[in-house]
């Protein structure tokens, strides 16, 4: 298949490559730039934990030049993506909950005894799921620092918008609402919003499909689950 890549990098390279392996031909459109904060302040604990819910969390700390206080943490990561990078990091004690935000508290709520301490969340500035709140049942409390920002395409390169009125695509991958809806916005603004909704889109969540359902789009295809090795399984 001819697919379009809206994950940002660099994990869309990862990706791309999968991808290219099984034989399918990738074009990369990021939806989302990533930028670190080296200068967010993790305050001075202690914590029990430590929880991620993206690998851009994991890529931002590996560069925060306050990284040591916080690595001989035991990580609690959402998926194994998330897991992997982890541990690229540095984390020694890594532990995948292997899903969603949801199996991520559940998984916390049932390994952390010691409620006394709160978990430090290294997050992104917007988030899909609020975990004070998942937590919240289980009486966890979270320190929260946004360590790095994801900044949305303003537009389509012209390579893109090139290979949607063309018709040289046959599908696209998409990663979270957010993405989602940035795409439906670009495809808006280029004028390609018929020819986006030609193709096959494949979603990682059912939430990652939402922006595309609204606009009428009728050949979504969802993960059987939120982990990329499903949603690639998904495509031919």
């Amino acid at each position: 298949m001819r697919l379009l890549l809206t994950r940002p990098t660099p994990e869309a390279e990862r990706t791309a490559n999968a991808l290219r392996a099984r034989g399918h031909d990738v074009l990369l459109a990021p939806m989302l730039e990533i930028e670190n904060l080296p200068q967010a302040d993790f305050g001075s604990g202690p914590w029990s934990a430590l929880l991620m819910t993206s690998g851009n969390a994991a890529r931002a700390l590996a560069a925060h030049p306050n990284r040591a206080a916080v690595m001989t943490l035991r990580c609690f990561a959402v998926g194994r993506q998330t897991a992997e990078a982890a541990r690229l990091a540095g984390f020694k004690e890594v532990v995948s909950a292997n899903g969603d935000g949801g199996d991520l508290a559940r998984l916390i709520a049932r390994e952390i005894s010691d409620k006394s301490l709160p978990l430090l969340y290294l997050a992104g500035d917007d988030r899909a799921r609020d975990m004070a709140t998942e937590l919240a049942p289980a009486a966890l409390r979270l320190d929260m620092v946004v360590v790095y920002r994801a900044v949305a395409a303003e537009r389509f390169d012209a390579e893109i918008v090139d290979a949607l009125k063309g018709g040289a695509l046959d599908g696209a991958l998409h990663y979270s609402r957010r993405s989602t809806g940035i795409f439906v916005t670009c495809a808006r603004e280029a004028g390609v919003t018929q020819s986006a909704l030609k193709l096959q889109h494949f979603c990682l969540s059912a939430r990652a499909s939402e922006p595309l359902a609204e606009i009428g789009a009728e050949r979504i295809f969802v993960a059987a689950r939120p982990e990329e090795q499903a949603l690639l399984d998904l495509i031919g």
